[in-house]
């Protein structure tokens, strides 16, 4: 079935809480600002001063310390850590989907409900970001800011360098996932439906049924 076929029901469901798209918008304005200013005091290039860059970089990475903080808990107190639970069901399904699938005009192997907004290799993606990438970032960060408490708190033995290294990788490897998802928000059913569904909240999907047995199933497992 073509997601282009009249047959193919659609409804429009409300999808992603005001809180959801304020974080998103919100981290999102943080991290572009933390990786202008981070790889400009790397000496990559100049566009503020590296004085200024610095500063910059410092202000804004504690605000992001601090919101991802307020996000943590809200995942946790309203549920939707769910939304992160790995599972590998249907994931060779989305894989081919996104290889070949999707230059065919086929319809989403897993389509989006609001008890399973992610698919199971966004699941696998977002996890590994706010579980491993993400905390690790900020850990180099902060302990990079720290530089001059380090001997008062008995770490003087780190290298800064290796600090310095592990933080500008991690900074290229958010890079590389905000490439691949500027791309994948073109994916959707017009170019700019994923960018509308994260302004207003609503988003037009296959009306499959309920939760889908990929998802039950995960569940059960989890």
């Amino acid at each position: 079935m073509n997601v282009n076929d009249t047959t193919c029901k659609m409804v429009n469901i409300y999808l992603y809480s005001r809180y959801e798209r304020f974080w998103h918008w919100l981290q999102s304005a943080l991290i572009a600002i933390l990786l202008v200013t981070g790889f400009e005091a790397n000496g990559l290039y100049t566009l503020f001063g590296f004085k200024t860059a610095v500063n910059i970089h410092n202000f804004v990475g504690i605000g992001w310390l601090i919101a991802f903080a307020f996000f943590v808990f809200w995942i946790f107190t309203t549920g939707e850590w769910r939304q992160y639970t790995p599972t590998t069901r249907k994931m060779i399904e989305v894989v081919r989907y996104y290889m070949y699938g999707i230059f065919r005009g086929e319809p989403h192997p897993v389509p989006k409900r609001k008890d399973a907004k992610h698919n199971p290799l966004q699941r696998l993606v977002y996890l590994s970001l706010a579980a491993f990438l993400l905390p690790v970032q900020m850990l180099t960060g902060f302990v990079y800011w720290s530089y001059n408490s380090w001997n008062a708190w008995g770490i003087g033995w780190v290298s800064l360098k290796l600090v310095a290294a592990v933080h500008l990788a991690g900074g290229f490897a958010i890079l590389s996932f905000l490439i691949v998802h500027l791309y994948m928000i073109t994916t959707g059913r017009s170019l700019g439906a994923h960018t509308r569904a994260m302004v207003c909240g609503w988003e037009e999907v296959e009306d499959r049924g309920s939760v889908e047995d990929w998802e039950i199933k995960a569940r059960l497992t989890s």
